[in-house]
């Protein structure tokens, strides 16, 4: 009789790379395969990566796989490889990158049988459409929004529907008996119907921006290349704000799709506020695709929907997937082309568990699968300029924007000290030159936007006669006073308190804010430009799902007369009416310690700058700043990206700093500071005499800048080395020595962990 075969499965566990399990199934096993297991005293789920016939594991405590996701087909072995990359690349185990890229419900073996079942979906019927949600009580809030889901999505599934309302699917039922829905029975993880109804006014809408514009000369240049790319091409699509990058990314795909209609895209967004839009305009421009051809994936989506949409990705019958970071590790079996939006933006770098880089890990599964990829922005990373100038990627450019009476705003810095010595104060923290700016766009109709990257309603409170300023009793790191509920609170732990009567060191009554934020400024302007209409969108305003997506909306269709907000309206929106920017509160990124600093503000400059003057209204940025002679000010002025990335390189270069050198960051965690950097002085021992350390640079240990977060201290140990190999071999034979290391913690409550090429520092 023949042993059963040996599967070596990868779950999400740091201390090995597989574990071996004896098959007893009908069938044979195959790689790629979802799997439940015994693992200790619970079950967990695993995916098979290879197939033995031996195990080293002794056969009478060899455990039996206990389930298998037989509806699912396995993953590819590309996608394998590519996890396994990532897991090599960033130091982690096999499972630690594969389970978490997959959605929950996938990774628990007892939702199987319910997520693969046939089960109800709803759709709105004509009558429905024209009755709901008007049909319903004002109060009946949950039902509005059942009723505004069904409407927006087409079909809905009872199990998406019971996320919305406890009692969703009896209530579905009574609409199907009123007739303002029907019943349609499918798979439980069939995707919805999206697709824009022409008939009615929103779907005309739609098509009429289907309509494609005519392509400019620069947009037809950097298509033809991107068409006559074979195999992998990296290009990086450098366009002025307003150029036209979207509809370049719009047309390649069109044109990928109709020579290989099967083929699928990922287009990776780096925020979640920018999806719906993205998602409007990919539909309205793809709407002859089938239904569910083009999906969403990211964090803010119900566990469901998530779901829902992988699987179509997985299953090929998504064409196009638009997402966050996270959907660069989606299971896309038939991925053609990728693009990266905004590809320049902090936010493609995982800063928890795997602390990947979305972007990164795009190139290389483009080049693993050989295909294009399109890295497009108006103000590139400077390691991806760097590439560029190499030869590495092919540069395409879009010099001028796509609307033919719109040109790039003029950039006018108000130099503030200068306006305090000729003895004009500002009002409410803002020059007199740009309240009277605002007032001006006011009453010509036309809308404004201040930039202030830093909510709530003040970075503290103090106290003008003892010096007390309000702190976070969790963290290093002062409570941010928000106003409007009147309360403290923590940014970084979330800890909340009421606002003292009192200063509690003194007892002084009157204590002040220090700064302002984006609530502040929003009650300032309220003051000094009467009869204006002022919304604010941070964070805070836009905490509710969906409440992101209607701020927006709102400034879209005119309600709004001067919008106050943080980096999520610099970039990616079409404000068609805003001819006016101002930013307050640049200067203070002049000085940090973070040498990438200044290529950041840069980058939020230019993309704010690039809001005013998009349809054809004159458009005008105003920067107040104390360093009106700073150079990266005048090369914001001249609009001069390639001026700056020339200038910073060159310091980048003589500093051997990244993009010339590579980087890598041991941070550990702590009781206290103490233990913590014992830790990181030990593991900078255990470095001597292993594979490549010596060509890798070790400096001291020092504390975080928010040193403390949630009682935890923290401190971090910085590799350099020219030379990436050497680092990853260093870092490779390290991994095995820190766990053994205990540092100055004998309680053993020391946490670590590793990130590959750091973008804080």
């Amino acid at each position: 009789m023949s042993q059963p075969p040996i599967v070596r499965v990868a779950l999400d566990h740091p201390l090995a790379e597989l574990y071996d399990y004896a098959w007893r199934g009908d069938v044979p096993p195959r790689i790629g395969q979802l799997v439940g297991v015994p693992f200790g005293r619970r079950s967990a789920v695993g995916l098979i990566y290879e197939v033995a016939d031996t195990s080293d594991v002794p056969s009478d405590r060899l455990k039996e796989v206990e389930t298998i996701c037989e509806a699912m087909s396995p993953v590819s072995q590309a996608w394998l490889d590519l996890i396994a990359f990532a897991a090599g690349y960033y130091h982690r185990a096999l499972g630690e990158v594969a389970l978490p890229a997959l959605p929950a419900p996938l990774r628990e073996p007892e939702r199987w049988a319910r997520l693969f079942a046939r089960e109800p979906q709803f759709a709105p019927t004509p009558e429905g459409r024209l009755a709901l949600p008007d049909a319903l009580p004002s109060r009946a809030v949950a039902l509005r929004r059942l009723a505004e889901a069904l409407l927006e999505s087409g079909r809905l599934s009872a199990s998406a529907a019971r996320e919305l309302h406890a009692k969703a699917v009896a209530t579905l039922e009574s609409w199907v008996e009123s007739g303002w829905a029907c019943r349609v029975e499918t798979e439980a993880l069939a995707n919805p119907v999206e697709v824009a109804d022409v008939s009615s006014p929103d779907g005309a809408a739609a098509a009429a921006t289907a309509r494609m514009p005519a392509a400019t000369s620069d947009q037809a240049a950097a298509l033809a290349e991107i068409d006559a790319a074979t195999g992998f091409a990296s290009f990086l699509l450098y366009g002025v704000t307003g150029s036209g990058k979207t509809e370049v990314y719009l047309r390649a795909l069109e044109r990928l799709l109709e020579r290989r209609p099967d083929a699928q895209a990922l287009v990776l967004v780096p925020e979640i506020n920018l999806t719906p839009q993205f998602e409007r305009t990919f539909r309205a421009r793809f709407g002859h695709l089938a239904p569910g051809a083009i999906v969403s994936l990211h964090s803010g989506l119900a566990e469901g929907e998530r779901t829902r949409n992988w699987l179509a990705a997985h299953d090929r019958e998504a064409r196009i997937v638009l997402g966050t970071r996270l959907a660069v590790l989606a299971s896309m079996p038939a991925l053609a082309m990728i693009v990266v939006d905004e590809e320049h933006e902090p936010a493609y770098k995982q800063q928890e568990g795997l602390r990947y880089s979305a972007r990164d890990l795009a190139v290389w599964r483009a080049k693993q699968l050989d295909i294009p990829i399109v890295l497009g922005s108006a103000t590139p990373s400077l390691e991806s300029w760097h590439q560029a100038e190499q030869g590495r990627y092919q540069r395409l450019t879009l010099a001028t924007r796509a609307v033919a009476e719109a040109v790039l705003p003029t950039v006018r810095l108000i130099d503030q000290d200068m306006e305090r010595k000729r003895g004009i104060h500002s009002i409410e923290g803002m020059s007199p030159t740009l309240v009277a700016a605002l007032r001006a766009r006011l009453e010509r109709g036309e809308q404004s936007l201040i930039f202030v990257n830093r909510r709530g309603y003040a970075p503290t409170l103090a106290c003008d006669a003892c010096g007390w300023v309000a702190g976070c009793p969790r963290c290093s790191a002062y409570a941010v006073l928000h106003k409007a509920d009147r309360t403290l609170r923590c940014h970084h732990c979330g800890w909340e308190a009421r606002i003292p009567r009192a200063c509690p060191e003194c007892g002084n009554v009157d204590l002040a804010p220090l700064g302002r934020g984006t609530q502040r400024v929003e009650e300032a302007i309220a003051g000094v430009v009467p009869g204006a209409r002022v919304l604010r969108i941070d964070a805070d305003s836009t905490r509710r799902k969906g409440s992101a997506e209607a701020l927006f909306d709102n400034v879209h269709t005119g309600g709004v007369d001067i919008l106050v907000g943080t980096q999520m309206v610099a970039k990616g929106h079409d404000f068609q009416r805003v001819s006016l920017v101002g930013v307050l509160n640049a200067d203070t990124a002049l000085f940090s310690h973070d040498f990438r600093a200044g290529e950041r503000l840069f980058a939020q400059l230019m993309q704010v700058s690039g809001r005013a003057g998009r349809a054809g209204l004159p458009g005008e940025v105003m920067i107040q700043t104390r360093y009106a002679n700073h150079p990266l000010y005048a090369s914001i002025a001249r609009h001069d990206y390639a001026g700056f990335a020339r200038a910073a390189l060159k310091e980048r270069r003589e500093a051997r700093l990244p993009p010339f050198a590579f980087q890598a960051l041991l941070r550990a965690d702590a009781r206290t500071l103490e233990a913590a950097l014992a830790f990181l002085d030990a593991a900078a021992a255990e470095l001597e005499g292993l594979p490549g350390a010596e060509h890798v640079t070790r400096y001291d240990a020092v504390p975080l800048t928010i040193v403390k977060v949630m009682h935890v201290h923290r401190a971090q140990l910085l590799l350099e080395s020219g030379s990436r190999a050497a680092l990853q071999a260093a870092l490779r034979a390290w991994q095995p020595r820190l766990r053994d290391i205990k540092g100055g913690d004998t309680r053993g409550m020391i946490r670590w962990s590793v990130e590959v090429d750091p973008l804080d520092i």
